[in-house]
Formats: C-alpha cells, structure tokens, sequence
C-alpha cells in the first residue's frame, strides 16, 4: 500500500477505502459478510470526477457552448481516459479479484481497472475531503487538458454512447442503410438512432468506418 499511495500522490488516514476501492465484486462475493466491493465507491467517484472535470472545462473553455462542454467532459471521463490512468498506476496488480475474473484476464479488463480509477477518487474524497480528490483528478486525469491540448476523438461510436448514458439515455443504434460500388470497392452508408428521435448519417469502406462517421456526425450535431 506504500508504494500504491506514492504512484496516486495520497497518503491515506484510514486505508480500509483504498482497500475497498480495490475490492471487485467478484472478490467480495467469495466472502461474503467480510468484504464490500467498490461498487458504490465506483458511483461516488464517478460523480466527483464528472464534478471536477466540468469545473475545470468551464473555467479553461468560458465560451464553449453547454453541447461543446458535455462532448468534452464525455470524452475526458470515458472508459479508455480512465483505463490509461489505471495503467499508468499499474492498479491491475493491486486489485482483489475472484479466482474465476482472475483467471479470465480481469487485471487487464478496460472495464474494470476503469471502474478501480473512480472508487479510488471516492476513497480519497471520503478520507481527505474535495481539495486532495481535486488533485488528484488534476494530476492523473485532466493534466493535459489543463496544459491546452484536446483529447485525441477516435472512437466516435464510445464516445456517443457514454455521452447518452451519462443523460439517462438508450444506447443509440446503428443500421447499414445503402451499399455502393462494385464488391472490391464498396462504401457502406450508415445511421444511427438516438433515443430522442434524432439520427444522424455517415460513409465508409466499411461497415466498422460507416459507423464511426454517423456516430461522429451525431455528436457533432449535439454539441450544436
């Protein structure tokens, strides 16, 4: 736990909330009655991080308008931002899992190690208050955004679907409407659907890139 707390810059007054950030349910649940996972940590931490990360967009972006502000923070808070950081931390060999997770590869699952981010950001809320929770979402998460630069926006269809669960809505569905162009040349046409009635329309070479240009269309007309 030493070395732990010196990777997050956070020494800890009472580390049973490092250890239950760290705890999977998957853990917990082969002992029962002696162990809380870090589910709920996860739900708090996750609040705290969407709180400090619109602090800081507002006050380094005073006139992006609220869409532009929502497709920022949805891709500074999403899984892969988060499980870049968990690498970073090497929190994969500190997580308690089941033999089952264990084995099927948990250490490295996205999901997980991202979920591990937000229950430690709970952990330091609940031990030391706001002020070192800030810090450390500063120093691990939001540092380049800080220094000016942009997340890179790859993954368009990740994106719009965090975006959407974030505003309690349905994941969005994508359909391959048209195909052009001979069989070894084809550009695929596709569309996705929102929950709002809204849609939006993208190309590709193929299926996979269709997807991702009408997912990118659909943020785009969010942010406007």
């Amino acid at each position: 736990m030493d070395e732990l707390e010196k990777r997050l810059g956070y020494a800890f007054s009472d580390r049973s909330y490092l250890e239950t950030a760290l705890t999977h349910s998957s853990f917990a649940n082969e002992q029962p009655g002696r162990r809380h996972s870090n589910e709920r940590l996860e739900f708090l931490g996750d609040a705290v991080l969407g709180f400090c990360a619109a602090k800081t967009i507002c006050r380094l972006y005073p006139d992006m308008p609220e869409g532009g502000l929502t497709r920022l923070r949805a891709e500074l808070v999403c899984e892969a931002s988060l499980h870049q950081v968990a690498l970073s931390l090497g929190l994969g060999e500190y997580i308690h899992l089941g033999k089952n997770e264990q084995c099927n590869g948990g250490r490295q699952r996205p999901s997980i190690l991202a979920d591990c981010v937000e229950a430690i950001i709970a952990a330091i809320y609940l031990d030391g208050g706001l002020e070192p929770a800030e810090a450390f979402i500063a120093g691990h998460i939001l540092m380049d955004v800080r220094a000016g630069h942009r997340p890179a926006r790859t993954d368009y269809k990740t994106q719009l679907q965090e975006l959407l669960q974030r505003a309690g809505g349905a994941a969005p569905v994508y359909t391959i409407v048209a195909e052009t162009g001979p069989d070894h040349d084809k550009t695929f046409t596709a569309s996705v659907a929102l929950h709002d009635g809204a849609s939006a329309r993208g190309e590709g070479k193929s299926k996979k890139e269709a997807e991702q240009a009408a997912a990118r269309a659909a943020l785009e007309a969010l942010e406007h």
